[in-house]
């Protein structure tokens, strides 16, 4: 239905990444997604719009990423995007970007315009530390919460480390990226 990896693709090409960013100490960036009172939409409009709702946004995800980046459906209205390569103020960027394009924008089905936002949690790995996909991914999920708590269509990072506030892409990054 929305054209994204399902969670078991997900896994998999997180532990992937993580990996690469261990050999390599090029980071790798996770941003969760949450589509705020989807149940609503499921509500007042029926399943098959929830549907349309679903595929759409994961339209703009798709049509919004690069070529290397992973969009994931991680269950439900929920949704992953792994970034290769990536520090944490790139993938800020990104969800705020994503955030906004959602906002701006208003679904046309069956003559109801439906607005859809969404909350996101971003964090970053740079393998300094052993650690796991799945406990990746619940620093990014305890980000969204974050972001849901805090009111919602927000996105909620992990704080920058001084080394991640230097924006210049170094030459072994540069490399690395465009390895095969």
């Amino acid at each position: 239905m929305t054209g994204l990896y399902n969670h078991r693709y997900l896994l998999s090409a997180l532990d992937r990444e993580m990996e690469r960013t261990r050999r390599s100490n090029v980071p790798t960036a996770l941003i969760m997604i949450d589509l705020d009172h989807f149940k609503r939409v499921n509500d007042t409009f029926g399943h098959p719009v929830g549907d349309m709702v679903l595929g759409w946004a994961s339209g703009v995800f798709r049509e919004n990423v690069r070529r290397v980046d992973i969009p994931c459906r991680y269950g439900g209205e929920e949704f992953t995007i792994i970034l290769p390569g990536t520090r944490m103020w790139q993938a800020v960027n990104l969800a705020e970007r994503l955030r906004f394009l959602l906002q701006e924008s208003r679904l046309d089905i069956n003559d109801h315009l439906i607005r859809v936002t969404a909350s996101f949690g971003v964090v970053s790995y740079s393998g300094e530390l052993e650690t796991s996909a799945v406990s990746f991914l619940d620093k990014a999920d305890q980000m969204l919460l974050k972001a849901k708590t805090s009111g919602r269509n927000l996105v909620c990072g992990e704080p920058l480390k001084a080394a991640e506030a230097d924006t210049e892409v170094t030459s072994e990054e540069r490399e690395e990226l465009f390895k095969k």
